[in-house]
């Protein structure tokens, strides 16, 4: 099994669980990968080699996460190939709606970052080509809160995506 965006398989604890990124084009859980889908599209000079080299998809992210200003988080500094089953949390909408905005299925880049207010409480950083989300949890992600929830601009030269999490809000 190998990673077309050079994360080392080995290390992985979902690798049971995955069909191998190279062996499915990019989508080792049945859905796509942002790395592997930027890298496919040679977006830039370090693909296959994003978790050892400067990666621009990565780095983007990272400064559009920055630019949020959220007082009480940490600087990010890295982000996380992520699959969607671990880090999609269900919300509660102001009028009760349930959502989740993920798909179980994908992998994102994310991170978790301890809130600097001392609550034992974290954010939840997780992005795709078209949306940043920073959430707020308690411990192992009880009582999740949306902080920031936001279209982003295209990201490495790939195509918005229009499919997410496979749920329709209505406000």
């Amino acid at each position: 099994m190998s990673a077309i965006c050079g994360l080392d398989c080995a290390q992985c604890g979902f690798r049971d669980q995955c069909e191998g990124c190279a062996e499915t084009g990019g989508k080792p859980f049945g859905g796509s990968c942002v790395l592997a889908a930027c890298c496919l599209e040679k977006g830039c000079e370090n693909c296959g080699k994003v978790f050892e080299a400067p990666c621009r998809l990565k780095e983007e992210l990272v400064r559009e996460f920055n630019a949020l200003g959220i007082g009480d988080m940490e600087e990010v500094r890295d982000l996380n190939a992520l699959v969607g089953s671990y880090i999609n949390l269900e919300y509660t909408l102001p009028r009760g709606q349930k959502i989740k905005l993920w798909d179980d299925s994908r992998v994102y880049l994310g991170n978790q970052l301890c809130k600097k207010d001392g609550s034992g409480r974290c954010y939840g950083l997780t992005a795709d080509e078209n949306y940043l989300l920073v959430c707020e949890y308690g411990e192992n992600g009880s009582d999740p809160e949306i902080v920031v929830y936001r279209r982003r601009r295209k990201a490495c030269g790939l195509p918005n995506v229009e499919k997410w999490g496979g749920t329709e809000v209505k406000e």
